[in-house]
């Protein structure tokens, strides 16, 4: 056994994986997983740096989680980056900052190579030859990716829950304009997403992330935000919008007494299902498979 530690800090969040992977099957066994929201993002699409305060939660978790790594004794940590410290002027704070706590260089993947790591991380448990779309949906970008066993075909864009809401929520609960240039930025998106990828071929469409995940708890109707009753549930395409149009005639307070949604979570979540609704119509989905396997897992593979 290789015991391997992955950590993927995203726009809105920052996750470890430790687990083992099995030297013949390439199978994880997972030690610890825990996510932190740090909102590593906050502002860039607006100042194009990395603001102070976000750098400061970023370092705090990255504390953290060199103590779990340490302490489980994790051989090998692959520490990736994606949309945030992508498009930052000040990237360098990030990774400086990143080496001094746990001694590795943070890579600032392409949003090419983040699919590849979903893919790899959503599929390794699913079986059968169907053709899947796997949708990423972080805070800062979406990446789609079509194929089976291995990809076919994939690219990254920028709409993600936190990008979307500082571009166009001002109200509380959102108005209809508001809910409307978010839905107009992400047809633009599948278009331009299409271009690349043929989203409307696949026969499984497989939803990754926190937007997806918090759905599906809610459309679920679970009392506590639960891994195991989320991981490869199935949500219909009926079940996403009416999700959508709960959240999206609730107020702050009304989202955040909802216990499945993690507090981090409270204020992104509307753009996030928004997003989620859009493509399940625009690739004519009868349903999402949800699951909590994703980049993370991806990542802790490419280390053994």
């Amino acid at each position: 056994m290789t015991r391997v530690a992955g950590i993927d800090c995203g726009t809105n969040s920052i996750r470890l994986l430790v687990a083992d992977v099995h030297p013949d099957t390439g199978d994880l066994i997972e030690l610890d997983r825990r996510m932190t929201i740090v909102r590593l993002g906050q502002g860039v699409d607006k100042t194009g740096r990395l603001a102070p305060e976000a750098l400061e939660r970023t370092f705090a978790a990255c504390r953290a989680y060199a103590e779990v790594i340490k302490e489980l004794g994790a051989e090998k940590l692959r520490f990736v980056a994606t949309s945030a410290s992508r498009d930052a002027e000040n990237r360098a704070d990030f990774v400086n900052g990143v080496v001094e706590i746990l001694g590795v260089e943070p890579e600032v993947i392409t949003g090419d190579q983040e699919a590849e790591f979903s893919f790899t991380g959503a599929t390794g448990e699913l079986h059968g030859d169907d053709r899947r779309l796997v949708v990423d949906i972080g805070g800062g970008s979406t990446e789609f990716v079509v194929g089976n066993r291995h990809v076919e075909a994939a690219r990254s864009v920028d709409i993600g829950c936190v990008r979307l809401t500082e571009r166009h929520i001002r109200h509380d609960p959102p108005t209809a304009e508001e809910a409307d240039a978010i839905r107009a930025d992400v047809r633009a998106a599948l278009d331009l997403a299409a271009e690349a990828v043929p989203i409307d071929s696949a026969e499984t469409l497989v939803g990754l992330a926190g937007s997806v995940t918090t759905v599906a708890a809610i459309a679920l109707g679970l009392p506590a935000y639960d891994s195991e009753k989320i991981h490869h549930a199935r949500i219909s395409a009926a079940q996403v919008a009416e999700v959508t149009d709960r959240l999206l005639a609730s107020t702050h307070a009304e989202r955040a007494a909802i216990p499945v949604i993690h507090p981090g979570r409270v204020d992104v979540i509307i753009a996030g299902a928004l997003v989620l609704r859009e493509i399940v119509e625009r690739v004519g989905a009868h349903e999402v498979v949800v699951s909590e396997h994703d980049i993370l897992d991806g990542i802790a593979l490419s280390v053994a």
